[in-house]
């Protein structure tokens, strides 16, 4: 696992959020591009889209089963499949940034605000690319190493 990967990403994650908590009160909105970027301080009780609002256990058991997984299966990984690497390590990092929040206070803490998107926060973009970083390694790089195979 490339756990400065995932070191970074927690310590990013949670520095972010405590800036915005220390310095935003909730439902603060600075607009950065009027109309189409703003850093609005939410918290957040469910998942991507507010889907399972304050089922906070379910999440904590999805975290703690993905981050298991994740390095159980991580040593397995073939050393050329770098980019499923970084994804795993981002997904993992991400996850356990969210988690922190929900221990903490059983919200997450979310900033960024496109106003066509819902709120997010690093933690989320981490999660989102380390997903697009394993589907794409799947989809593309498996078929390659077949056809090359």
């Amino acid at each position: 696992m490339p756990i400065l990967l995932v070191l970074f990403v927690v310590f990013i994650d949670q520095l972010s959020k405590f800036y915005i908590q220390a310095h935003m009160v909730l439902g603060m909105s600075i607009p950065v591009i009027e109309d189409v970027f703003h850093i609005t301080y939410v918290l957040n009780p469910g998942a991507a889209f507010g889907l399972f609002e304050h089922q906070t256990l379910f999440f904590l058991v999805v975290a703690v089963c993905l981050v298991a997984s994740a390095i159980y299966f991580y040593p397995r990984i073939p050393q050329q499949y770098r980019l499923l690497r970084m994804g795993t390590g981002l997904l993992v990092g991400g996850a356990i940034g969210n988690v922190i929040d929900r221990i903490k206070t059983g919200y997450v803490v979310d900033f960024f605000d496109f106003r066509i998107w819902p709120v997010f926060n690093i933690a989320d973009t981490a999660i989102v690319c380390g997903v697009g970083c394993i589907i794409f390694t799947m989809i593309y790089l498996y078929k390659e190493d077949e056809q090359n195979g």
